[in-house]
């Protein structure tokens, strides 16, 4: 028997598609910032996804950024690249946030 929680009207609406993008953190190397607009890459070129924000994190010492990327490379530790100008920069997927105060 479906229960009212599991039937209701909207539902399929609200569900998003098994191959929507996914909001990732990523840590990149070295001192260049990936900026929102840019492309997350795979070794081979292929764009995965882009980039929505991202800095030099004065806290933490190390470039961070924050996009959306197909769900398959959405996994955390995943090495990606960020095309910043024509360059590739490696980065990481991470977990947000990235960092979190302890009180």
């Amino acid at each position: 028997m479906v229960t009212a929680k599991e039937r209701f009207v909207g539902k399929d609406a609200i569900e998003p598609a098994p191959d929507a993008p996914v909001l990732v953190g990523l840590v990149a190397e070295g001192k260049r910032a990936g900026r929102a607009g840019y492309a997350v890459v795979d070794a081979g070129g292929a764009t995965l996804g882009e980039i929505t924000s991202g800095a030099l994190s004065p806290t933490l010492g190390h470039p961070i950024a924050m996009a959306y990327v197909h769900p398959s490379s959405a996994a955390d530790g995943t090495a990606v690249f960020l095309d910043v100008r024509g360059t590739s920069i490696p980065a990481t997927v991470t977990a947000l946030p990235f960092y979190r105060r302890t009180k």
